[in-house]
């Protein structure tokens, strides 16, 4: 994985670093999980943005170990978080009608046991073209959300 740090975030006391790959960028932080969640929704929100669903994949994760024969838990929080946005959606998928495929857009948040003082928020890359504006709107609101506004 290739480390990368924006000035920023790196002169962020709060946040530990990023990171990004060919398929997700990742930031983390030491702010709780219940903190970076919130400032999860804040950022999302104060784009003038709805949360169309949280999904608890931790939580389901967990409840659910035992009946798929396995007793790891992968996550002590996680949860990942869906949202669309009305123009910017309508302006990628002007440029390629198959954007569709990308929507509703996801941010995670997380806590694994092995690291417990470090919550990591991320998403997905999309591919070049009209899909990198969605994808720049999605770091904003990460990096939002590690900073804690």
């Amino acid at each position: 994985m290739k480390r990368l740090f924006s000035i920023g975030v790196a002169l962020c006391a709060m946040t530990v670093g990023a990171w990004a790959s060919d398929d997700v960028i990742t930031y983390e932080t030491s702010d709780t999980f219940d903190d970076v969640t919130f400032a999860l929704e804040n950022a999302i929100i104060g784009q003038g943005l709805v949360i169309d669903s949280v999904s608890h994949t931790g939580e389901m994760l967990e409840r659910t170990k035992a009946d798929v024969g396995s007793d790891i838990t992968l996550f002590t929080e996680a949860q990942v978080f869906s949202f669309c946005s009305a123009n910017l959606s309508r302006k990628v998928m002007e440029a390629d009608f198959m954007n569709i495929r990308f929507c509703p857009y996801d941010i995670f948040v997380y806590v694994r046991p092995d690291a417990p003082d470090t919550t990591v928020v991320g998403f997905r890359t999309f591919p070049e073209g009209a899909m990198k504006e969605v994808e720049a709107l999605l770091d904003e609101i990460a990096q939002s959300a590690v900073d804690g506004f």
